[in-house]
């Protein structure tokens, strides 16, 4: 048994391309100590096994993991090769949530509901909550009410769906990230992905929806887009992951996004 946890910390401190003095040094012991260590002629004490466990980063169940008479569930965990481990351990966590970011015609819907049938997860689009939570369209809640009211339902929204249990995918209205309140809150509960495209293709993708708000009683929406998206772009850049949609299918854009949070 002795034996066995030499050879591992050997292996461990050769991985590092440390010499015995090396690894002595951080952990605050002698080399000969470390040498009968690594041949199983010492007998050591948990406090010496900590000490040889921190310097290495690594937990003290790894180095003994398998010389037990008995294996309970984190034993067996802990002495599972790499690969296997960290599958084991993805398969445990709770989903993850994740908040897609961007501009009117970014792609938040579209890839955001394939993002969520791929985790298995729910997809939520935020303005939806925020019209149910009012009984009105964003519309009307702009018109009547001002958007102070929205930030106000935004954040009470916001801070309800990120205190649920389990995963989604969340898709943002194009304005959250200049509510500093709600894009901290947003930041800090969520995994955040922002959704970058050209302006064109911005303008282009509502378009082809059918949706002509943005041009609606406007001389130049594409002027006034790319002013608010120069207004906007290093707050969307704040989020954990950026992705350029323009040129790639939404298809492509999930793949890349499912397997970055895999990862």
């Amino acid at each position: 048994m002795i034996e066995s946890v030499g050879r591992k910390i050997r292996a461990l401190r050769e991985a590092q391309g440390w010499s015995r003095a090396e690894l002595c040094g951080r952990a605050g012991i002698s080399v000969r100590f470390l040498a009968e260590v690594e041949t199983g002629e010492a007998n050591l004490s948990l406090l010496r096994l900590l000490e040889l466990a921190t310097a290495l980063g690594v937990s003290v169940v790894s180095l003994v993991a398998g010389l037990g008479p008995v294996r309970d569930e984190a034993e067996i965990l802990a002495s599972l090769p790499d690969n296997l481990r960290a599958r084991a351990l993805r398969a445990a966590r709770p989903p993850e949530k994740v908040a897609l970011v961007g501009l009117r015609g970014a792609g938040k819907s579209t890839v955001g509901s394939g993002m969520a049938r791929v985790l298995g997860v729910p997809f939520i689009e935020l303005d939806a909550l925020i019209e149910g939570k009012a009984g009105m369209h964003l519309t009307e809640i702009f018109e009547f009410h001002g958007p102070s009211r929205y930030r106000e339902l935004e954040l009470r929204v916001l801070s309800a769906l990120l205190d649920r249990p389990g995963g989604a995918v969340i898709a943002t209205g194009g304005s959250v990230v200049t509510s500093p309140d709600a894009w901290s809150l947003l930041r800090g509960g969520a995994r955040t992905v922002w959704l970058r495209a050209t302006p064109e293709e911005h303008l282009g993708r509502v378009e082809r929806q059918g949706d002509f708000r943005p041009m609606r009683g406007r001389v130049d929406a594409l002027a006034e887009l790319k002013e608010i998206l120069q207004h906007r772009e290093l707050l969307y850049a704040q989020a954990e992951k950026t992705i350029d949609t323009t040129d790639h299918s939404v298809t492509e854009v999930v793949e890349e996004l499912t397997d970055w949070l895999r990862r």
